[in-house]
């Protein structure tokens, strides 16, 4: 054992260097790693982090560096990848990425790596599906940033509507990171109270309502991206918060993509749903009662995910 936590980043682009600013923010980690094609971007954002360092909460050696860094790697995050456009789903970005990711993960796994990735890159469930292919690690060290973000806007919109601390909400967006995620309502909660409770005993608040919440979270990167070419703080900060977890050793409950091995009633395939997240990345699947039709919501994700990933579910 080294004794010192690195964090391999392979993808500088607008989710790679907001979570390298995230990371050394928060001081998560001891050494940070930046790998990308533009080497010369890669090294201005080196430089950069660097001249930060003064006012980061503690000491974070960060580098330019290559694919053999990853042999001493504790945890590699891949934001590398295509783009979502306007007017693109996630899904439509499959085979460009699975390509991508091919050559990405074989230079990996080439140069000894034996710790953790973390995949964000969309479609993020499909492409830790891949990376699980590709890299022949236990499933439990692949795991996808999956639906973290969609629960953070979740519980954020939920606080603003009720007009409570975003962080006292209990409330998970599970499937697939994209159109056909659900929200589970039957264990949604503030404070211990249910959220179904409190619309039904209540005049101000309408289950109309909380479908405009849940619409609100699943549109919300198509707006973003109109806006503004792209989303990437919130998922900056969601990745720092799973880098946490494992480094940290936290068995933290987060709703990330891993593989269904029987959970849910599903095999084979990588999906956002609550898991406890420590050092030794998936430790377990939190498995949620779901209601009838939240069954019915889930199956119907894993479906568009199967029937989308079965290009990637060849390849080795």
């Amino acid at each position: 054992m080294r004794g010192i936590n690195r964090v391999v980043l392979i993808g500088t682009g607008f989710v790679g260097s907001s979570y390298a600013f995230a990371l050394l923010n928060q001081g998560v980690t001891e050494e940070l790693v930046l790998i990308d094609l533009n080497q010369e971007k890669a090294e201005g954002d080196a430089m950069d982090l660097n001249h930060g360092i003064a006012f980061a909460p503690s000491p974070t050696k960060v580098w330019f560096g290559d694919y053999s860094d990853c042999e001493n790697a504790d945890i590699v995050v891949i934001t590398a990848g295509a783009n979502q456009k306007p007017g693109e789903t996630r899904l439509d970005l499959v085979e460009k990425n699975t390509k991508i990711f091919k050559g990405i993960v074989d230079q990996v796994m080439s140069n000894g790596f034996n710790g953790i990735f973390l995949v964000a890159t969309n479609p993020v469930d499909i492409l830790s599906y891949a990376v699980w292919k590709f890299s022949g690690l236990p499933k439990e060290r692949v795991i996808g940033s999956g639906t973290i973000l969609d629960t953070a806007r979740f519980r954020y919109l939920l606080g603003d509507h009720f007009n409570v601390d975003a962080r006292n909400v209990h409330a998970y967006i599970i499937g697939e990171h994209g159109d056909t995620e659900l929200p589970v309502w039957s264990h949604a909660d503030i404070g211990g109270r249910p959220i179904l409770k409190i619309v039904e005993t209540s005049d101000k608040h309408t289950k109309e309502d909380l479908e405009d919440i849940f619409v609100n979270v699943r549109d919300a990167a198509y707006k973003i991206i109109n806006a503004k070419g792209a989303t990437y703080y919130g998922i900056a900060m969601g990745l720092v918060r799973v880098t946490k977890a494992i480094l940290q050793n936290e068995n933290s409950v987060l709703t990330v993509s891993c593989l269904l091995d029987g959970e849910f009633g599903h095999k084979d395939v990588y999906i956002g749903v609550p898991a406890v997240v420590n050092r030794h990345g998936i430790r377990e699947i939190v498995e949620l009662d779901l209601n009838d039709q939240e069954k019915q919501q889930f199956e119907h994700s894993v479906d568009v995910l199967k029937k989308t990933m079965k290009p990637v579910s060849t390849l080795q």
